[in-house]
């Protein structure tokens, strides 16, 4: 099937040359990350994804403004400044949890706008604090906007309802049939991310994932539509640490490319 996968920018404290380096040789076909306003800055990084031969996902996270026509400026703003690079779409954690249905509306609506003047997909991201942060209001809104595209970080939900969303199948299979792309971090019940996927006691909580994310992987192949994956388990302190040193547990980089072989092994992606 038709699917790449994406290194998060996120937590590298790497030289971004260098950690591009890494990133082409690891076997994934572009890095997920936001852009900075400086333009001499923005090209730098640029330049640096072209020459190593990879492929961006614009990421806008910025959400913080509580005031809505202020929240609504800044981000018209960085979705500009992130369509002005031609990425291969943007990745967007839209709204805020607090916000109305109609004020997100709005938010939606005008990324719905700049996507169609662009040519740019812009997609949605389940996070808390979001506005897509639980499964029941996702369902709401998809049922809503049914045009609407969604990045799926389905960790999120299982910390948010504090289980394996057993109890939410209708709400998850929704979802899962308006998933674009995905974010295959592993979340349980009392967190968003284990602290290593490959440990024996996550087994039953990874195979959960990962039969969600074949679900979005069905469909995709029977579309014959593009699939992209980033694999987004984070840093310190989003991966749980020891106390007092506050050393992580588990070594971020190791586990994202365990989880992109993982997945390139179950979907035969060679």
């Amino acid at each position: 099937m038709d699917i790449s996968f994406y290194a998060p920018q996120w937590g590298n404290t790497l030289p971004f040359d260098t950690f591009c380096k890494n990133v082409k040789a690891a076997g994934y076909n572009g890095v997920e990350m936001s852009l900075p306003f400086d333009e001499k800055e923005k090209q730098e990084i640029l330049a640096v994804i072209a020459d190593h031969d990879l492929k961006l996902i614009g990421q806008y996270w910025q959400s913080f403004e509580r005031d809505l026509s202020e929240h609504l400026v800044n981000y018209e703003k960085h979705l500009r400044n992130l369509i002005a690079a031609d990425p291969v779409f943007i990745n967007c954690q839209t709204g805020k949890d607090y916000f109305s249905f109609s004020q997100n509306k709005i938010l939606f609506d005008l990324a719905k706008r700049l996507s169609e003047e662009s040519g740019i997909a812009i997609i949605h991201e389940t996070h808390r604090g979001k506005c897509l942060y639980a499964a029941n209001i996702t369902e709401d809104y998809l049922t809503r906007i049914p045009d609407l595209r969604i990045t799926l970080d389905i960790s999120h939900w299982c910390n948010v309802h504090e289980s394996l969303l057993e109890d939410q199948q209708e709400a998850v299979d929704l979802a899962i049939a308006h998933t674009a792309h995905i974010h295959s971090r592993v979340g349980h019940s009392e967190g968003p991310q284990v602290n290593d996927p490959r440990a024996p006691e996550w087994a039953e909580v990874l195979e959960t994932h990962l039969k969600w994310w074949d679900k979005i992987a069905q469909i995709h192949s029977k579309n014959n539509t593009q699939l992209t994956v980033t694999t987004e388990f984070g840093p310190a302190t989003y991966m749980p640490v020891l106390p007092y040193t506050q050393l992580p547990v588990g070594d971020q980089w190791e586990i994202n490319v365990h989880m992109m072989n993982l997945l390139k092994k179950r979907y035969q992606v060679f």
